[in-house]
């Protein structure tokens, strides 16, 4: 279920290109129409904007808003408004660039959009920046990191519900004997994770956890310093349980000592539209506060009002 919250008459594509074009002239920028606007509009209709504003001023309006806004709120708008494939490939050229075995992003994307949007992404990943995305993978990851992103960018999942359960079974005692034995850079164990569609592997997680009675997260849990391990539990978190993975990305973001604006403002952006209000109730029973009050707390100005309004307040 999504967050977004999109009135039940729009005005006219025209109509939001021109007030978004006064909220830039004059004084000082109008954030709180370009607010109003923009964070109320979904894909295709910030897309049609996009477009209507670029042929009536001949201007890109994302490098209006380049140019009329700042810091966090800044980033925030401009990747809200960029269609959900080319933000994903925003996002994944940064994560290329800045790679740490504790960067989690590349996962995110590989193992939480269909496939067709994955190959969306790769698209615009090669139209944006003029090559392709596992291009930049090999260059800026190597060895084991390598391998499992690779197949997990370029992978194209049976989408479908079909399951072979004793495929389920077989796969499952794979995994267990190479967690126990903290093989995470086995050639079996990356196949599994990086190709089986995610009713498989739901099947086979749960398979694992009946037979040797342990959730096969508990047995990748932090127990030592093996940053592998940690991206191959976020790959089964991501395909099997989404919504607790983002749910915990935003605890620790808005938890911690200090924002983390970065991680805050990827998952409202990319969720905002797919699951964002099943993450708000995850989030409120497992902190007993709601989302919108800790983001509330935590952020302040422009940057929170645009956060609130794509969270969606608490009695919406």
């Amino acid at each position: 279920m999504a967050s977004l919250v999109v009135p039940p008459q729009v005005p006219s594509v025209a109509e939001d290109a021109e007030q978004l074009r006064k909220a830039f002239e004059g004084w000082g920028t109008k954030e709180d129409l370009i607010i109003s606007i923009l964070a109320h509009r979904n894909a295709g209709q910030r897309k049609a904007i996009r477009q209507v504003y670029a042929e009536k001023y001949g201007e890109d309006l994302l490098k209006a808003l380049d140019k009329e806004l700042t810091s966090d709120f800044e980033r925030l708008v401009l990747l809200w408004t960029l269609d959900p494939h080319e933000r994903d490939a925003v996002l994944a050229n940064e994560a290329t660039k800045r790679w740490t075995s504790s960067n989690q992003v590349l996962v995110e994307i590989a193992c939480t959009r269909s496939p067709k949007q994955l190959i969306l992404v790769r698209e615009a990943y090669h139209a944006r920046f003029k090559k392709s995305l596992e291009e930049d993978v090999a260059h800026h990851t190597t060895g084991d990191f390598c391998k499992l992103l690779l197949l997990l960018t370029t992978s194209y999942r049976y989408s479908g519900d079909e399951v072979n359960m004793s495929l389920a079974k077989s796969e499952a005692k794979i995994l267990h004997e190479k967690i126990k034995d903290k093989h995470y850079n086995d050639d079996e164990l990356i196949r599994i994770v990086s190709t089986r569609s995610r009713a498989q592997i739901n099947a086979t997680v749960n398979q694992y956890k009946n037979e040797f009675g342990n959730d096969i997260l508990k047995d990748l849990e932090h127990k030592d310093d093996d940053d592998l391990r940690a991206i191959l539990r976020a790959t089964i978190e991501c395909l099997v349980y989404p919504e607790a993975y983002f749910e915990n990305i935003l605890r620790e973001s808005i938890n911690k000592r200090g924002t983390e604006e970065g991680n805050l403002t990827r998952v409202v952006t990319t969720r905002a539209e797919v699951d964002l209000q099943i993450i708000k109730g995850l989030y409120h029973k497992r902190n007993s506060v709601s989302l919108e009050r800790a983001v509330a707390k935590d952020t302040r100005g422009d940057y929170e009002k645009m956060l609130i309004a794509l969270i969606g307040a608490e009695d919406a």
